[in-house]
């Protein structure tokens, strides 16, 4: 049986225990990170070849730390969410790029491994792409292109890109183990992302979650490539663990190490409230973004509605209840979307934490 090692708080047994139960069906390689009030109370690992220490491929949570540099630079005045956004040959807002309203989901004939590895790449491709339906009148998932989109209008706007960004505001100063470009001295950390154990993920070529999700290459070569962790291209490049993906929820939403919270209560608020309505055209998923983050309360009830997070594809997760207090990382090597566990580890860490004093 594979052990959970790590450590909780007291107050937080039961986390440790359904992770513990998790990790006796599926030994792969899963880590768990969890700060309440900016205390880590929670630090789990178990499986082969797998540390709290180890880094792996985290997919669209890579989206979550993209989206936390634009709600920051929303919140300072440098991006305008209800301007034209600079980047598009076509009428749009910076709210309704945010949204996924582009339309501009993929390309014809699909991206290469090498092209999806540069978001600069994808965007110069995007450029000449005709969207998949009209921009600003439905939304639908950008799987692939979205950090691609968003750091297009940051090098518009302020001639930096959301790598940049991201490193000099939130990564550095917070020493996170969460890395847009994952430097090559940290290569020996990385762990492969394992193949799923059920049915391939084969939607109809013609489908619009087939152009999403660029199913011309194959999403574990993707992950595994070392070329896509070099540039870390903000849609799905993103590496690290539970760790760096927990740290980076806590350092938004609260007071950590002794520097005051990312992000105030009107820019949470902001960014948390559901915004595209409706149906998503790609996964047909209902009500699915709030502005730029999932509107996980949507999937996940047991989270406030002042929630801010993403998934990834092999059932990662990153989120902030900030109205609770927690910050949440948890980061899996073996393809098992949508982390159906995640249901289990959340309501374990928020039914303990309303039961514990604040730190």
């Amino acid at each position: 049986m594979t052990e959970a090692r790590g450590h909780v708080a007291a107050g937080f047994e039961a986390v440790r225990e359904e992770f513990a139960a998790f990790l006796a069906t599926e030994p792969a390689g899963s880590q768990l990170a969890v700060y309440h009030h900016g205390v880590q109370v929670v630090d789990l690992w178990g499986g082969e070849e797998t540390d709290g220490d180890t880094l792996t491929g985290v997919f669209s949570v890579s989206k979550g730390a993209a989206h936390l540099v634009a709600a920051l630079l929303v919140q300072e005045g440098v991006l305008d969410l209800d301007a034209q956004a600079r980047s598009l040959p076509f009428p749009l807002t910076v709210r309704e790029l945010l949204g996924h309203r582009s339309g501009l989901i993929g390309v014809d004939g699909g991206f290469t491994i090498a092209e999806a590895a540069d978001d600069q790449v994808i965007a110069a491709r995007l450029a000449g792409q005709k969207p998949f339906w009209e921009p600003g009148t439905a939304y639908g998932y950008h799987a692939i292109t979205m950090g691609a989109l968003l750091d297009a209008e940051l090098r518009a706007v302020t001639g930096r890109s959301v790598q940049q960004w991201y490193e000099e505001r939130l990564r550095r100063p917070y020493h996170l183990e969460l890395w847009l470009g994952l430097p090559e001295a940290l290569e020996p950390r990385f762990r492969p992302l394992l193949p799923a154990l059920g049915p391939a993920f084969t939607p109809d070529p013609a489908s619009l979650l087939a152009i999403s999700f660029n199913t011309s290459f194959d999403l574990l070569d993707f992950g595994n490539t070392r070329r896509v962790r070099e540039l870390g291209p903000a849609s799905a490049g993103g590496v690290g663990n539970a760790r760096g993906v927990a740290r980076l929820y806590a350092a938004a939403i609260g007071p950590l190490d002794g520097r005051p919270a990312l992000l105030d209560a009107s820019t949470i608020t902001e960014f948390a409230t559901p915004y595209s309505l409706g149906v998503d055209l790609v996964t047909e998923e209902a009500e699915h973004f709030a502005l730029g983050f999932e509107n996980l309360p949507a999937t996940h009830p047991y989270l406030g509605p002042r929630t801010i997070g993403h998934i990834g594809a092999t059932g990662s997760l990153g989120w902030a209840d900030s109205d609770a207090g927690i910050a949440y990382g948890y980061v899996r090597r073996r393809f098992g979307y949508p982390g159906p566990e995640n249901a289990r580890f959340g309501a374990a860490v928020l039914a303990a934490a309303a039961g514990t004093a604040k730190p």
